[in-house]
């Protein structure tokens, strides 16, 4: 949710140019979530998510950084239940203007299919069968030569840290101009700060940091927050989040010591 947040800036900063533009999502899942399903009644974090900054009335300052993620996920339930919840390619989709585009990568055969039939018709999007890691390769840089990747794979695998890393290091050698914007779990300190470590070593340039934590550090491995990291982000992109992040905080995570992070990895450029 946090993330969709950020996305929702990203892109509108693109939209400020009259040149098109084109979003890679490198995991782009099925699209669209029912939030009436067995999955979600058995485990409804939505309701700490997304239903609680529904129902509450975020800082004056933030709301206008806020309304565009809010009104695409009320399109989304036209009745005004919320019953679904659009993920990042139907977002994307909703903010794209006639001549930009979006490639929605999936790997998992029904997800991909749910996400075709969701954007069916639409000759803005273009949905492919493909690892997300290949395509972050295959895709890049695009015609429009402006535009953003997103990057949120699943974190199954021990080695996706590490994968992250090596992705960007390469991808930014073929297109060092493009927006990349990558999602991370934040469980342990330490897998992070190996993560971080590892972005320093390989002299990647221009990297904002942006972490929420909305649970208090416990000995478990549970999910905790999330982290956001932005290489190239737009020069706006900063201050928006110095009003984000408190606002989010204060209806997400209430009592949570040092919730919030916001700081560069690595030096403007």
């Amino acid at each position: 949710m946090i993330k969709h947040a950020i996305l929702s800036r990203i892109v509108d900063h693109l939209r400020k140019k009259e040149s098109a533009f084109r979003v890679i999502d490198t995991h782009a899942g099925a699209g669209l979530y029912d939030l009436t399903g067995p999955e979600a009644v058995r485990n409804p974090e939505w309701r700490g998510g997304i239903g609680r900054l529904l129902d509450a009335t975020p800082d004056p300052a933030a709301l206008p950084l806020l309304q565009p993620y809010l009104d695409a996920v009320r399109a989304a339930n036209p009745d005004g239940t919320i019953t679904r919840y659009p993920g990042s390619p139907a977002l994307v989709r909703s903010w794209l203007r006639r001549d930009d585009r979006l490639v929605a990568c999936e790997l998992e055969p029904s997800a991909a299919a749910i996400l075709s039939y969701n954007c069916r018709g639409d000759r803005r999007v273009k949905v492919i069968e493909i690892d997300g890691w290949t395509a972050l390769s295959a895709y890049i840089p695009p015609k429009e030569r402006r535009g953003l990747v997103l990057i949120d794979p699943p974190y199954e695998l021990t080695d996706e840290f590490s994968r992250l890393a090596a992705a960007l290091e390469t991808a930014l050698r073929k297109w060092p101009t493009g927006i990349f914007f990558a999602w991370y779990p934040i469980k342990d300190a330490g897998s992070n700060a190996a993560f971080v470590r590892d972005l320093k070593d390989r002299q990647i340039p221009n990297m904002l940091r942006a972490e929420l934590t909305i649970s208090p550090p416990a000995n478990d491995e549970k999910l905790r927050g999330g982290g956001h990291l932005i290489v190239n982000p737009p020069w706006t992109l900063e201050q928006d989040l110095k009003i984000l992040l408190p606002a989010l905080a204060k209806i997400l995570a209430p009592g949570v010591q040092d919730a919030i992070r916001l700081d560069w990895l690595a030096a403007k450029t």
